[in-house]
């Protein structure tokens, strides 16, 4: 059972509508539990407008229409910010403070740029600030393999197929987070969020070509600490 986040007493006094509306904590990929759904207040027509006119609406007085962008986002976001970090409860707290920033910074939002981009960009901005908050140690690929157990068995009959994707799925994940974030965040976005090389200059506010250095550098690099996998099986 995933646990409640303990919110601060300031966030409830400032957005208490907000917390009532929604804990992403306690509802990621429980979409029955978000608060507002299950009210029945929200019809079957209201999942079809647009980002625009769902902030427009909730900017104009319906607040419970935020939650149509959260039920639309939360899955891209969480994936986003869980491949930027690689710690679940960490990412779930990332994914929520994104929520809760695009919420208190909705009357900024630009009608021209695309809401996706705008709240991509938030999710990275909170991803960077817990990096940086980290302890900076390099991590060895000893040290990967370590951490995540991987080990190839000498007998492949003696591994099952699910056992050794799965440790495959986590080496990768724990080579990804040896690379630097500005090629880690650019290879999510394109390998993971299949997003275009556009959509990701514009979320990054860098050029198109900027985007396709850090994305090739940065597979150069991931292809490096994965080549002693390859040679292993």
């Amino acid at each position: 059972m995933i646990a409640k986040v303990a919110l601060t007493e300031l966030g409830r006094a400032l957005y208490p509508q907000l917390f009532q509306l929604f804990d992403l904590r306690s509802s990621l990929y429980n979409w029955k539990r978000m608060g507002g759904l299950s009210s029945g207040r929200l019809r079957e027509s209201d999942l079809e407008p647009s980002d625009t006119q769902i902030i427009e609406r909730t900017l104009g007085g319906e607040p419970d229409a935020f939650n149509l962008l959260v039920r639309r986002w939360e899955r891209q976001i969480y994936g986003l910010t869980l491949r930027m970090l690689g710690r679940d409860e960490e990412a779930k707290d990332a994914t929520q403070e994104t929520f809760l920033s695009a919420y208190r910074n909705l009357g900024k939002f630009r009608g021209d740029a695309k809401f996706s981009s705008w709240i991509y960009r938030i999710a990275l901005n909170i991803c960077n600030t817990k990096l940086r908050g980290r302890s900076k140690v390099a991590i060895s690929l000893d040290e990967q393999r370590e951490a995540t157990g991987f080990e190839v068995a000498a007998d492949e009959d003696d591994l099952g197929s699910g056992i050794q994707r799965e440790q495959v799925t986590r080496h990768v994940r724990r080579a990804l987070q040896g690379l630097p974030s500005e090629m880690r965040q650019v290879i999510i976005m394109k390998e993971y969020e299949g997003l275009k090389f556009s959509e990701i200059a514009d979320i990054l506010g860098i050029p198109i070509s900027t985007v396709k250095t850090r994305m090739y550098t940065g597979l150069s690099q991931l292809k490096k600490r994965l080549d002693h996998l390859r040679e292993a099986v």
